[in-house]
Parts: structure tokens; C-alpha cells; sequence
């Protein structure tokens, strides 16, 4: 059973959040050498990438639509800077296809990619200047590749959204393509935002199609390194070898299903987590592996604290969506929902009438009602009417909505988020490691990086076996996905085996199948926001469901992965983030 202790209480948000101690000691199941590999996949096609990359600072509203295009731009700016074109550049065209043109302008997708043009990086951009510098270019008719090199360019006629086109390699394709003075094209390049953030094209696709490790500082910010230049000389065709070289790194334990990952735990005598963990010591020291775990939970917190302590009343957008996350949390810690379980209103004796009924309060006598007093004495004695009544609050929920509103509200509103896989669903997976850290944790160091490396895990085997891109999976990629992941690390911190942990995760995504994209307007908001709560609240249901039982069950998770994604390619598109169907075309905008 869920324990609420009565006497817990979590700490009141303020202005500055404190960090967890970032250098926990490893657990006594951790291993002094290096463990054997599992054999389940000697080749580099596997589910294995590092958890830093699913887990990555971005900012809002879409980590498919905002930061992937800001990556692309930035990947495209590089390479022109490593071909030594950025000089001759006079002219720039940007074409978005596909789902980033139909919700583009909802999910900033434009001003996304200028910015990544600029030079700009989600984990750095100063998310207070990208409206202005957007105007300015505007105002100037110019922008600045790369921060270094001025050119003209008019985003009204240089950048054109094909709202009935797609490329097609995936729905989220973008091109960019560079002049010089004579009109004559210099580069150009396809990137596809293919969901959390990462960022692919063709050639990368056609070299390493599966799931890589990004092992220096550039590959690790850009996630991919490739250009097609029409120009591309011999010298340019040995660095993009030697890059590729890089990007493939073997991982010391690799996986490509779940039911391999829990047979290799069961083996190596390890939990899920430190399966992740030791994967990450192929290119990362011991300790900044639990640095950048720590700084991935300070960053979810801090979204958190914001979204709860925002001053903002409405969220940007044509929706007027008022914030509720601020006063949601007021309520809580002002004792409104009652923290000691005591004080709860209760009946009062309802007062009697002439023909001897009762009703739920005295202004109902005032009521026109067609009942007659026959009907009304034949509900006496089966109904009991009384006053409406606050129940006793259902803190798991309470705290579990609050926060995953506080996180998609910051991420609305264009904030820094997580994305965790994704930034639509970027609440799921921090409501739910808070609420274990405030009410359940004896250890939050130690559990946050046992949490953030479970449900990483479980990310890469659906990111390998379907899609975190809910322009080919709908909303079941997305805040599916989260509450999957979210499922299964909670059932780990609360001592789950592998096996329960895969339960969990495989519960979490069975009752999100068929789960549509249909933002309303193109925003991150309608039904984005209360969706990330009812998948926080899932979660933690789908894990208690499995640490009831000893680990086995009749649906495996990667039998569900496979569904879901067949349940994508059969989904129309008008349900996966096209804002063409649902409730983005039942729901009025004014």
C-alpha cells in the first residue's frame, strides 16, 4: 500500500532551491570492476544512449517543435563555420514541413529556429530575449549566423511554413539552405525533430540508424554533427568520418528489450539503474555522471518552484489559460485541503419541510420542481440528502496534480524545462520523483539518480522500439512514455525488483494506448497540461499495481512498446500534433 504519512509535510517553495548532496555512495550491489558484457547485442544496434540525452535542458513548449528545430539551426551554423562558408553567405531560406508548420506557431517553432540559427542552445539561450531579438529581426530585416556573421533576411519571406507538405523521412522536417552573392546555393541540409529533442537526418539515419552515444562536448550539446554541402571537399569527407567514429561508442552492458535488460539484471546481479549507470561510465567519470544527475533534478525542480510560485495569471496564447498551478499550491499550504486529516466539514441535519421530505439545503424548498410529494417520499430512506461536504483530501493526488501543472505551465509559458522524454510531457516524470522525495525518501540523493536512470532506461527502449515523437505516435509517446517511465522508477525507489519495475512501466503504457495529440490552437496547454497530471497520478497507481505482485504478468513491455507503435502508424494524422482533429477542432479558440 501507498503510505501518506499524516505528519509529512513538504517543504514550502521558495525562492531558491536547494541542492541535493551530489556525491551520494554507491549502493553495496555496485561493482568494483568493470562487469562482462551481456552478450544480448555485441553490436552498436541497441537501445543504449545516455541518459543526459533523453534527459536534457531545453526550453518551452515542445522539445519535438521548440528545441529540436533550435538544434537544428545551431547543428546547421556549425557545420557551415567547420566547412569555413560562413564568410560567403549573403542570403538564407528556411522551409518547415509538416507538423512543425501546422502547430509551429503555437510551439514557437519559428522563433525556435532563428534562435538556433543565432547560435543560441536550449540548455542556454536566455529565454527572456528570444521575443525581442525575434522583433528586432523583424524591425532589421537581418539576422546574425551563428552570432558572428550579419546578413539580410526577412522571416515573413525567407522562412515559409508547408502546412500540406511533409519530407518523407518524418513528419517534423526542416531545410536550410545558404546563397552567396551570386544568388548561387552555397549548403543546404534536412534535419528531422524526431521527439525529445534529438535531432537526425538522412545521412546520420543511413550510417548509424540506431541509437548512439554522443561523446564530446559538441556531439553531446548538438546531438548530431552532418551537413550535405554541395561544396564539401575531401578534407570536409574525413572530418564527418572522424565524427561518425566518435559518435559510435560500445556500452559496457547494452540492451535492446526489456526482457534482455531485466535478464542482464537478473544476471549481473544489478538493479535497472545501475545498469544505466555503469553505461554512462564509458564517457563519463563517476563523478560528473552524478553531477549532470543532480543538475537534471535541480533544473525539474526549479520548473517546479516557478511554475507554483508564478506571478503570471494567464499563459501566452489566443486561449487566455488562466495559470492554476499558484493557486493550487496556496490552497495546499495554507491547509485549505485539510494536511491533518482532521477538521474534515461535516453533515448538518437538514431541515425539515411541510410534507415531510428532505433537501440538501433550505433555498432548495425555493426551487420549482416538477416531483410531486409521492416521488419524493419514495426516495426516503434509499437517499440521503445532505450539504455538500469536502472529502478527506487524497495528498498523493493533490501534490502529484500540483506539481506536473507547475512544470507544463512553466513549460507554456516558454520556460526551462527537462525534457522528460519530451517537453509536452515534461511534468510527468518530476511530479513524481517530488512527490517521493518530500514524502517518502530517506535517502533523495541516492533515490534521485536511482529514479532519473530507471526511468531512463525504459525511455531508450521505447525511443529504439517505437517513437517519443508525438507526430508519429500521438500523445501515447509522450505523456504515455512519461507515465511509463515515471511507473517503473517509482516502483524501483520503492525496492521493486527489475521484474516489478518492467510491470510497472508495461502497466503505465497499456491504459495510455491510442492516447491522440490534439493541442488546441497549436499550444502546449489544451489538453496538454492536465494530461501531464493524470499521468503523474497513473504512474504511481501503475507502480503500486506491481509491487503487489511478484514480477509476472501476462503483457511484457516489449509487447506493448510494439503496440503502441503499430497503434502510431495506424493512427490518422490528424491526431498526432497537426492540430487537424479532436478536441483542436471541437474546442472554440475565442
Amino acid at each position: 500500500m501507498l503510505h501518506h504519512p499524516q505528519h509529512t509535510r513538504p517543504r514550502l517553495l521558495t525562492t531558491s532551491s536547494a541542492e541535493p548532496d551530489a556525491n551520494p555512495q554507491p549502493s553495496d550491489r555496485s561493482h568494483t570492476s568493470e562487469p562482462e558484457s551481456s552478450g544480448e547485442c555485441e553490436s552498436t544496434n541497441h537501445a543504449v544512449v545516455s541518459a543526459f540525452d533523453l534527459f536534457s535542458i531545453g526550453v518551452g513548449p515542445s522539445s519535438s517543435h521548440t528545441v529540436g528545430p533550435m538544434r537544428a539551426g545551431k547543428i546547421f551554423v556549425q557545420d557551415l563555420v567547420d566547412h569555413n562558408v560562413l564568410s560567403k553567405v549573403i542570403s538564407i531560406k528556411v522551409d518547415l514541413y509538416g507538423s512543425l508548420a501546422l502547430t509551429g506557431i503555437g510551439h514557437g517553432t519559428p522563433n525556435a529556429t532563428l534562435m538556433g540559427l543565432e547560435g543560441e542552445l536550449p540548455e542556454t539561450v536566455p529565454t527572456e530575449t528570444i521575443i525581442s531579438r525575434v522583433q528586432s529581426m523583424h524591425d532589421t530585416n537581418t539576422i546574425t549566423l551563428n552570432g558572428l556573421h550579419r546578413i539580410r533576411f526577412n522571416p515573413d519571406k525567407d522562412m515559409t511554413l508547408h502546412y500540406y507538405e511533409s519530407l518523407p523521412q518524418h513528419p517534423n522536417g526542416m531545410r536550410f539552405t545558404v546563397f552567396d552573392k551570386n544568388g548561387d546555393m552555397l549548403a543546404t541540409n534536412e534535419y528531422f525533430s524526431i521527439g525529445g529533442g534529438f535531432v537526425v537526418n538522412e545521412k546520420t539515419q543511413l550510417a548509424h540508424g540506431e541509437n548512439v552515444y554522443y561523446r564530446d562536448s559538441k556531439h553531446d550539446l548538438l546531438h548530431i554533427q552532418s551537413v550535405n554541402s554541395v561544396t564539401e571537399s575531401a578534407a570536409g569527407d574525413t572530418q564527418m568520418d572522424e565524427r561518425t567514429q566518435q559518435d559510435l561508442i560500445t556500452a559496457a552492458l547494452p540492451f535492446s528489450t526489456g526482457t534482455g535488460l531485466i535478464k542482464l539484471c537478473e544476471r549481473e546481479g544489478l538493479s535497472i539503474a545501475e545498469v544505466v549507470f555503469l553505461n554512462e561510465l564509458q564517457w563519463r567519470s563517476r563523478e560528473d555522471v552524478i553531477n549532470s544527475a543532480c543538475r537534471i533534478w535541480n533544473v525539474m525542480d526549479d520548473s517546479i518552484r516557478r511554475g507554483c510560485l508564478s506571478s503570471d495569471i494567464k499563459l501566452p496564447g489566443r486561449l487566455n489559460v488562466n495559470r492554476r498551478a499558484p493557486r493550487l499550491y496556496q490552497n495546499l499550504m495554507r491547509g485549505i485541503y485539510d494536511l491533518s486529516g482532521q477538521g474534515t466539514i461535516g453533515a448538518t441535519q437538514n431541515p425539515k419541510i411541510s410534507d415531510g421530505s428532505t433537501f440538501a439545503t433550505a433555498a432548495s424548498s425555493t426551487l420549482e420542481t416538477s416531483l410531486t410529494s409521492l416521488q419524493r417520499n419514495e426516495l426516503l430512506g434509499v437517499f440521503r440528502k445532505k450539504q455538500r461536504i469536502r472529502r478527506p483530501h487524497l495528498p498523493h493526488i493533490d501534490y502529484l496534480s500540483v506539481y506536473a501543472i507547475a512544470v507544463n505551465e512553466e513549460n507554456a509559458a516558454g520556460g526551462r524545462v527537462v525534457t522528460a522524454p519530451t517537453n509536452g510531457a515534461a511534468g510527468v516524470i518530476p511530479a513524481v520523483l517530488k512527490y517521493y522525495l518530500e514524502f517518502l525518501s530517506e535517502d533523495p540523493s541516492r533515490d534521485v539518480i536511482e529514479f532519473l536512470f530507471t526511468s531512463a532506461a525504459i525511455g531508450m527502449l521505447y525511443k529504439r522500439g517505437a517513437s517519443i515523437s508525438a507526430a508519429e505516435m500521438g500523445c501515447q509517446g509522450e505523456v504515455g512514455v512519461a507515465c511509463s517511465m515515471s511507473a517503473a522508477a517509482f516502483a524501483a525507489v520503492m525496492g521493486g525488483t527489475p521484474a516489478q519495475v518492467e510491470n510497472a512501466a508495461e502497466i503505465g503504457m497499456e491504459h495510455n494506448l491510442g492516447l491522440t495529440c490534439d493541442p488546441v490552437d497549436g499550444l502546449v496547454q489544451i489538453p496538454c497540461i492536465e494530461r501531464n497530471a493524470l499521468g503523474a497520478v497513473k504512474a504511481v497507481t501503475a507502480a503500486q499495481l506491481a509491487l503487489q505482485g511478484d514480477g509476472s504478468h501476462r503483457v511484457s513491455l516489449d509487447q506493448v512498446i510494439e503496440t503502441m507503435r503499430q497503434t502510431g502508424q495506424d493512427m490518422m494524422n490528424k491526431y498526432k500534433e497537426t492540430s487537424q482533429g479532436g478536441l483542436a477542432v471541437n474546442v472554440p479558440i475565442c
